[in-house]
C-alpha cells in the first residue's frame, strides 16, 4: 500500500510526545513505534538514534517543540 511517509511521521512524532517525559534535562519518548518511520524522525533531526540499547529516544528542541505543536493540532480539542 501506498502511503504518505511524511504524514505517518508526523502522526508518530506526535504519539512520541503522549509518551515523553523530561530525565535529566533532556526530553525522552519510549520508542514502540514504527522502526522506518523513527529512522526518518532521526534522519529529520527530531529525535536521537533509535537503533540505541535504550527503550527511549531523546527529542531534540526542534523535535520536542514540534511534537508538541503537531499532538495539539492532532488531537486538541
Amino acid at each position: 500500500m501506498e502511503y504518505d511517509k511524511d504524514k505517518v511521521d508526523d502522526l508518530v512524532l506526535a504519539l512520541l510526545h503522549l509518551t515523553s517525559f523530561r530525565e535529566h534535562g533532556v526530553v525522552r519518548a519510549w520508542k514502540g513505534h514504527d522502526w522506518d518511520a523513527l529512522d526518518r524522525l532521526c534522519d529529520k533531526g527530531f529525535i536521537s538514534d533509535p537503533k540505541s540499547k535504550s527503550k527511549s529516544v531523546v527529542l531534540s528542541e526542534d523535535g520536542a517543540r514540534k511534537a508538541q505543536e503537531l499532538f495539539e493540532t492532532f488531537c486538541g480539542s
